[in-house]
């Protein structure tokens, strides 16, 4: 669901890339809203996603772009052994955990965005196959991806969420204002 992002101020790139990552994130925070945990973790549709296997997916993977960026390793490194966790919740992880640990993320997003002395610095891109021999991309381009990557999941947590209880977008904006999420 589009909501308005405000305009940034004059010449604050930085904080319109974040805005926007932000909005999108607020997407998927919203979809969860009302949800039990069985129901964040039910598959209405078609497609094996649920509510809260999205949420911790994206999680994840911002959290290991920002490591990427910083030149750390991942706090979870995927493989084939274990990618179908990064769309599920396993073991104590519930979506109370996940949204505290995503704002926890967030915070570490937007820190980073805001240090490093410009947007065109780079970073070298994970040595895997899908990723070009040697490529770099720029702090922009983060940010970017990370728009790109929670809009994705933003748009697929709209449809699962209808799916569920036929709750719209509209409605959930609504409900979000009540219940003061952001």
């Amino acid at each position: 669901m589009v909501t308005h992002v405000p305009a940034e101020a004059r010449g604050d790139e930085r904080g319109a890339l974040l805005a926007f990552i932000e909005e999108q994130r607020g997407g998927i925070r919203r979809a969860l809203l009302g949800l039990t945990e069985e129901q964040a973790a039910s598959k209405p549709s078609a497609s094996d996603l649920s509510l809260s296997g999205l949420l911790k997916h994206v999680a994840e993977v911002e959290q290991s772009w920002i490591a990427r960026a910083k030149q750390e390793p991942p706090a979870i490194r995927r493989d084939e052994s274990n990618w179908h966790e990064t769309f599920q919740l396993v073991g104590d992880e519930t979506v109370e955990s996940q949204l505290a640990h995503w704002e926890k993320v967030a915070a570490e997003t937007e820190a980073y965005v805001r240090s490093v002395p410009s947007l065109d610095d780079t970073f070298p891109l994970p040595n895997d196959p899908w990723f070009p021999p040697e490529g770099r991309v720029s702090v922009r381009w983060l940010c970017l991806h990370l728009i790109r990557e929670t809009a994705r999941h933003a748009g697929h947590a709209d449809i699962i969420r209808e799916s569920l209880d036929g709750a719209t977008a509209f409605e959930l904006v609504a409900k979000e204002q009540g219940a003061g999420w952001g």
